[in-house]
Order: structure tokens, then C-alpha cells, then sequence
């Protein structure tokens, strides 16, 4: 089943037999060579050159390009160059309020971390689960027998991680989950990855009595609203948004590991380790060094069919999270022009599954900078509480209109925010802006900081230590009662 089968090619040591595992084999002169990441981001202690897969030609195949890692940055750079001249259709742009936003961010990180920058883990859900300092992840893997290895540890927190992240759509302001094990309330992402796991740890979502700690299709297929409701302890007190849409996604998701090639004869996550390990790319190297757009590929092609039938889609083919944006340039036979994607979920999947396969088993990653930040409400938020961003005022009204809507209908009632769809245009343009203002922020920041070279953060290291962690902040802060973002995204539970 490729290069480490279960039966026969584990290590007993705990740890990869990687040189004896990889052979050198021919790089292929039609794609460029980047380096990899240096050590402070995602554990690879050496630069390497490797081959990364370019991105589809847009004019030959545009839907291929819109779903490729590649494609996010180059698109929202369009909206980054609108909102440098303030000529955003929705929002008001103030760049003398920049440097106060990246002061701002630094001022988080030097707080946690300084003078030991190299110490921030990269962005991932790793963190997520050692919410109040509890390292819950390492609690775990100490639970199994000292048999179980470091691959089949790999393999466990791969179906761990995958289902928690697509479980981590905004829960909204309302849902509380309280955990089993310690009695303490937890909410919003912390909330979702504590359930998630202890409904992991109870076979929830395993088709083996024997084995509760892995994911599987048949396992996947047994789950319904009812029993997904009660996993995340939904009542009528203790709403979440998106229930239904988070149970068919993970329903969906079950047909999706069927595909043998990428997920094995066992229909689990975890068989994409197998398929990342024996793929050509990753061989092409006398140590186990992976190209990020082959993960990329494995999640974005292997689970496109979980994603809901009514987003955008290109000559039939759905394109997942890309999304029609008004100021995007507009040509009458190159409609795909106007569409940025963003892929928040495929990208948040990738960043936490990069983290397992590097602790445990020391893989190291290539074209790791094709990853973006993450268009979401924590660090959009951040732009628009430090002034940076404003909503213009049809669109505030409109928003403003919309929340009282929600609030008739039983929603909260407890902070007055502007509420939109995430299809409206006003949240597009808003998560476009978002991801270019990210970059910037990432230059400023280590300038601010006086980190150079290897030294630098990563851009994964400023989402961890600053924008995500100072967006959330500054909304505890701004908005104490529901500690909600600036603008409020009604969630079907598959987008953020």
C-alpha cells in the first residue's frame, strides 16, 4: 500500500528509517526548484532544493488553477492593489493606521515569546487542543501502548486532525462545550477541537469496537444530526451554527476516503500518508522532503467531493471556497477572472496535518510559502478593530439591517454587529483584503522585530503568535458580552 505499509514496514525504534526509506531519483527540469522552509517553521533543519509543481495555466484550465495553492495569493493580490489606493467597493482604507496594526501585532508576540522567537510553533490545530496549557495531544499518544509507533501515532493524529478541522467552521457566539474529562467550559475553536477529540477518543467516529482511535468511512457513515448534536452537546440552550451542514461534510467525507489511490483499502485519513510518501516528488530526494502542492493536491482533489453543491463552479467543476468579487478584474469570455478563491479550510487542513508529520516523523516540506493566511474572521477582524479597515455605510446599514433580522429570528441579541452571508460581497472582498494585508504584515513585522535571514518568522509563526491570537484580543475587548468579530458571517458550518 506504498511505501510504509501498516503490516510490514513500520519502525520499531519510533522513529523513520528515512535514509534507508528514500533513494535519490532524477529531478524533473520542467518545474522550478525552490528552497525549503528554514527550522523555525515547520522543523526542516536543512535547505534542499526540490522540484514544485507549477500552477495550471488559467487559460488552459482555468478551474484547475482556481483550486490550486497558488492561485489564492496571485488573485487577492488584485484586491490588495485596490485597497492600497482606496478603492475598495465596501470598505474604507486608512494605511496610516498600518503600523499601528503591525506595532500592535508585535506587541503580542514580544509579550509571549520574546527573546525566543524561534520557539512559535507554526499556525495548526495542535495548539487548538492544548487550550488552558494542557497538552492534550501528548496526553494522548501517552495513553497507547509503547507498540504502537511513531507512524501509526502519525497516522491516528492525521484522521484526528482532518475531522477536527472540518468540525471547526465558526461556532458563533452562543455554543459552550463542556469538556468530560476536566468539567471546564470551553468555546469557539477551543471548544470545537476539545469536543472533537474526546469524541475521537470514544470511537465516534471509528467502525472498529477495537479501536476507537481512528477515522474510517463506514465509522463516518454511521453518524447523523442526532448524534452529532449530542457529541458537541447541542441543545436548544446551546445552539451551534451550522449543525446540519457540519454532519453532511463529514458524512460526505466518508464517501470521499473511498478513493483507494489516496486514502487505501482501509478508507481512513491516514492513508494519505502512505500516497504522500511513495509519490514520485517526495522520492526525488534522498530524505523524506514533501512538496506542499502534493499534500495540497491530495486534499483539494481527494475531498472536493465533501464540498456543498451550490458554490462556484467553472464549467461544471465546483470550486470549493472561491468566491465572484466586484472590484476582481471582469472579462466577458474570461469569467473566471472575477472569482478569488481562498480555500480556508484546505489551507487550515494543510497547515495542521504539516505539524504531526514533522514532530513524529520528521518529514520536512517544500514550497511551504505557497501557503497564505488564513481568510477568516480572527485575522480580518484584527484589520477592522485596529482601524485599518471600515465598513462604508450603505454597506454598515445593510449589514446592520440584516443582524436585526437574525435577532428576530432568536439569534443574539446581545452586541449590535453588521451581519452578511459569506457569499455576500462585502465578506469576499473583506477576506480577499485580508489575505494580501497578511503578507504586508509579515514584512513589517520581522523589520519590527529586527529578525533577519533564517531568523525571520514565518508567516505560519505571525498567524500563531500574532494576528490570529490579536484578533481574538481585540475582540474580547471590543466586544465583551459574545467577544464576536467586527462583522459577523452567518456560517453554514463548511466555510470558516
Amino acid at each position: 500500500m506504498g511505501l510504509f505499509s501498516r503490516k510490514n514496514s513500520k519502525p520499531n525504534n519510533g522513529s523513520p528509517d528515512s535514509q534507508s526509506a528514500f533513494s535519490n531519483g532524477p529531478k524533473s527540469s520542467s518545474m522550478p526548484t525552490r528552497k525549503t522552509m528554514n527550522g523555525s517553521s515547520l522543523g526542516a533543519s536543512s535547505v534542499l532544493d526540490i522540484p514544485i509543481p507549477r500552477a495550471p495555466d488559467p487559460a488552459l484550465d482555468p478551474a484547475a488553477y482556481l483550486r490550486s495553492v497558488h492561485s489564492v495569493r496571485e488573485r487577492s493580490r488584485f484586491v490588495l492593489e485596490k485597497a492600497k489606493k482606496n478603492q475598495l467597493k465596501h470598505f474604507h482604507v486608512d494605511l496610516s493606521k498600518f503600523q499601528d496594526t503591525a506595532s500592535y501585532v508585535v506587541s503580542i508576540i514580544k509579550r509571549d515569546y520574546a527573546p525566543d522567537y524561534a520557539s512559535i510553533p507554526p499556525h495548526g490545530r495542535w495548539q487548538h487542543f492544548e487550550v488552558c496549557g494542557r497538552p492534550r495531544i501528548d496526553q494522548l499518544m501517552g495513553s497507547w501502548a509503547s507498540t504502537v509507533d511513531a507512524q501509526e501515532r502519525t497516522r491516528r493524529l492525521i484522521d484526528l486532525f482532518l475531522v477536527s478541522v472540518l468540525l471547526d467552521a465558526g461556532a458563533g457566539t452562543q455554543w459552550r462545550y463542556k469538556s468530560k474529562e476536566s468539567g471546564k467550559v470551553y468555546r469557539r475553536s477551543e471548544g470545537l477541537a476539545v469536543a472533537s477529540l474526546e469524541m475521537f477518543k470514544m470511537g465516534m467516529f471509528s467502525s472498529d469496537p477495537n479501536n476507537p482511535y481512528q477515522v474510517d468511512s463506514a465509522g463516518l457513515k454511521k453518524l447523523d444530526v442526532m448524534a452529532m448534536a449530542g457529541g458537541l452537546q447541542v441543545s436548544e440552550y446551546n445552539p451551534i451554527e451550522g449543525l446540519q451542514g457540519r454532519t453532511n461534510l463529514l458524512i460526505r467525507l466518508a464517501d470521499a476516503l473511498q478513493n483507494q489511490d489516496m486514502f487505501g483499502t482501509e478508507a481512513r485519513p491516514d492513508g494519505m500518508l502512505d500516497y504522500l510518501l511513495s509519490h514520485p516528488s517526495t522520492q526525488a530526494s534522498s530524505v523524506p522532503v514533501i512538496p506542499v502542492p502534493i499534500l495540497w493536491g491530495v486534499l483539494m482533489d481527494g475531498l472536493s467531493s465533501i464540498w456543498p453543491a451550490s458554490r462556484t463552479t467553472i464549467d461544471n467543476i465546483p470550486l470549493g471556497d472561491a468566491w465572484p468579487c466586484s472590484v476582481m478584474p471582469s472579462h466577458p469570455t474570461h469569467p473566471w477572472e472575477s472569482i478569488v478563491p481562498f480555500h480556508k479550510l484546505t489551507q487550515w487542513l494543510t497547515y495542521s496535518l504539516m505539524v504531526p508529520m514533522t514532530k513524529l516523523l520528521g518529514v520536512k516540506w517544500a514550497g511551504s510559502e505557497l501557503l497564505t493566511g488564513l481568510p477568516e474572521y480572527r485575522n480580518g477582524g484584527l484589520l477592522v478593530d485596529t482601524g485599518l479597515l471600515t465598513l462604508k455605510e450603505f454597506d454598515a446599514r445593510r449589514g446592520l439591517e440584516m443582524w436585526r433580522d437574525v435577532a428576530g429570528r432568536g439569534g443574539n441579541c446581545v452586541e449590535v454587529v453588521p451581519t452578511f452571508e459569506a457569499s455576500d460581497d462585502v465578506i469576499v472582498e473583506w477576506r480577499a483584503v485580508t489575505v494580501g494585508f497578511l503578507d504586508e504584515l509579515l514584512a513589517e513585522v520581522n523589520v519590527l522585530l529586527r529578525l533577519n535571514g533564517s531568523e525571520k518568522l514565518s508567516l505560519a509563526q505571525m498567524l500563531e503568535a500574532g494576528t490570529w491570537k490579536g484578533g481574538r484580543e481585540l475582540a474580547e475587548v471590543s466586544r465583551p458580552n459574545t467577544k464576536e468579530p467586527p462583522i459577523m458571517i452567518l456560517s453554514d458550518g463548511t466555510v470558516f
